[in-house]
């Protein structure tokens, strides 16, 4: 890598889960920094606010020394340049996530130039997790301790009254 290589992991993190963690983690060993950017403006209704989300993100991955989070507005491109970034790393669970994220890649490489987008996939074990799932679960009252921290699960908890 050259050297001040800046990555930025952008998502809504509603909630952050395990394979977020991990995924940060193993980005964390690649690059110089990475930049856990939490996107407020989302079509998606959340159930934690940007600020709650930024929260809960910071605390789970405060040990990593490389690794800040960043919650913002605006569009995705324009934040990365603010940062002086030239990496965005992305998620793929499954081969159905591959066609909407190669499309994705391709518009932020038009937008911006210099991006590289790099594709993680999950460690095995959290192949099947997201944050959609985990906030179904955690609504219908399931256990979700084995998808998140016990930081968010905690904060989950206390989000829904139990």
């Amino acid at each position: 890598m050259s050297k001040n290589c800046i990555a930025v992991y952008p998502g809504t993190f509603d909630p952050i889960t395990l394979g977020h963690e991990d995924i940060v983690r193993r980005a964390a060993d690649l690059f110089d920094e990475v930049i856990v950017a939490v996107a407020g403006s989302t079509n998606k209704r959340t159930l934690f606010s940007l600020e709650e989300r930024v929260l809960l993100a910071h605390s789970v991955l405060k040990k990593a020394d490389n690794v800040k989070v960043v919650g913002f507005n605006s569009l995705l491109m324009q934040f990365v340049q603010e940062q002086g970034a030239q990496i965005v790393v992305r998620g793929l669970r499954a081969a159905s996530d591959f066609e909407y994220e190669f499309q994705l890649a391709g518009m932020n490489r038009k937008l911006y130039s210099k991006l590289e987008t790099i594709f993680f996939t999950p460690s095995e074990q959290y192949m099947f997790v997201s944050s959609t799932l985990v906030r179904e679960v955690a609504i219908l009252d399931g256990d979700v301790h084995q998808f998140v921290s016990p930081t968010v699960e905690a904060a989950i908890k206390n989000k829904l009254g139990r």
